[in-house]
């Protein structure tokens, strides 16, 4: 990188991070929990605890940057109302002087909440881009893929068995399941997995507010990375189309026009970093649930039948997204309180997940737990996840194989976290396999 891409590179991040970081570390010093969240490595590792606190400041709690709630109907209710858009949609534009100094940086490489991606467009033209996409993800098509799914998640346990008795349960399982599934879905070449999700580790970065520059420089680093290969490989599908997703899209732009390039390069990073990065957290998330909590373990053992409900628990007591926002088109009320327009909300979804109101007892992990399905993990509202019913399938295969073939499958050592925010998981999870499923 030369000199002046270097010095856009800064202006960038001082732009879109470290003026955040700056006021955030101003409220952090002043106590406030929501700053503490973003900043505090410690809030970071458990934020449960703090989002009771913030829960109990209020149903709105200003931090005098941004709104927060942890509620669970109030978060529901922003979710569905058609006053409130995404960041970066029609009432999402930042004030002229920050449009100047964005300018003043140039473009870097297309991120997950930069338009014209799905996560940051309202419809029509979010409308617009799903139904491009929508089939490939119904529940038609997923029960489909289930079969495909067991067998990617036996082949990678045979791989695990074979190099035993230790693994890292992230490394060698959870992560490869869903980056090999949606990389057949797409018709992206599987060899390239590791390489997608080492990307994807960049990416996830982006969606976090107030990145240190080291962090801002990996994600636009591993950013432009995705996006010159997904050009190039939309080259090679011009010249060698075939039957999938991918290939659709290149039509979708080339024989009908109803996609720009931007679009069709947006879409198409989307479709493949988030149809494995949340479902990594959630089989990661589970395992650590599931060996924390052996009394559960053995009651899905005993009852199998629980298993859907169980993989709805995971995503309930430790969401893999955390946190969304949404900006108010206009004066509005959602749940019987009244926010005015323009203001952005921070929706703590790892908090409305736990909010007593909903779900007694919300700290306890219980697989039978009746309503565990009435979390916002996915979201709710126009944006509900597209890949919702692909991940609760891809959650409870890659568990449920996982706990069959490795019945005593035990930690073997402390796992770490990643660093993200918006994201929660883990990075790497050492474990010892039962030693009579070992292969030796």
């Amino acid at each position: 990188m030369n000199a002046v891409a270097q010095v856009r590179q800064a202006i960038r991040w001082g732009v879109r991070h470290g003026f955040i970081r700056r006021a955030l570390g101003k409220r952090r010093q002043a106590g406030d929990v929501t700053a503490r969240l973003m900043l505090d490595p410690g809030f970071v590792a458990d934020p449960f605890p703090h989002y009771a606190t913030l829960r109990a400041q209020g149903r709105v709690v200003d931090n005098g940057i941004v709104l927060n709630t942890a509620h669970h109907d109030l978060t529901t209710a922003i979710l569905r109302s058609p006053d409130f858009g995404v960041v970066g949609g029609p009432s999402g534009r930042p004030p002229a002087m920050l449009r100047l100094a964005v300018a003043a940086g140039g473009d870097g490489p297309h991120g997950p909440v930069d338009p014209p991606s799905m996560l940051a467009t309202d419809p029509p033209d979010h409308t617009r881009y799903r139904k491009l996409v929508t089939r490939a993800f119904s529940a038609k098509a997923v029960a489909a893929l289930r079969s495909r799914t067991e067998e990617i998640a036996a082949e990678l346990l045979d791989r695990m068995a074979a190099r035993g008795p230790a693994a890292d349960v992230i490394e060698d399982y959870a992560s490869l399941l869903p980056a090999t599934v949606i990389a057949e879905m797409l018709g992206a070449p599987v060899e390239m997995r590791r390489q997608f999700l080492h990307w994807g580790e960049g990416a996830a970065l982006s969606l976090d507010a107030g990145l240190t520059y080291a962090q801002f420089r990996r994600s636009e680093r591993d950013l432009a990375a995705l996006q010159s290969w997904m050009e190039a490989h939309f080259a090679h599908l011009r010249r060698n189309p075939g039957d999938n997703i991918l290939s659709a899209l290149v039509h979708a732009r080339d024989g009908e026009g109803r996609l720009s390039e931007d679009e069709l390069i947006s879409i198409a990073m989307l479709l493949l970093a988030a149809g494995f990065e949340t479902t990594v957290n959630l089989i990661g998330n589970g395992v650590g649930l599931l060996t924390a909590h052996p009394d559960q373990l053995a009651l899905l053992r005993a009852q199998p039948q629980h298993w859907a409900r169980a993989v709805d628990e995971v995503l309930r007591i430790d969401s893999p997204v955390q946190r969304t926002g949404r900006i108010a088109h206009r004066d509005t009320e959602a749940a019987g309180e009244r926010i005015r327009a323009g203001r952005l909300v921070v929706l703590m979804l790892g908090g409305a997940n736990r909010d007593p109101a909903v779900f007694p007892d919300p700290d306890r992990f219980d697989v039978t737990r009746p309503n565990a399905g009435e979390h916002v993990a996915f979201s709710s509202g126009p944006h509900f996840c597209l890949g919702a019913a692909l991940a609760r399938m891809e959650g409870e295969v890659g568990l449920r194989a996982l706990f069959d073939r490795f019945p005593d499958l035990t930690p073997a050592g402390p796992p770490r976290r990643r660093p993200t925010r918006v994201l929660r998981g883990y990075a790497t999870m050492p474990v010892r396999l039962s030693p009579a499923t070992v292969d030796v």
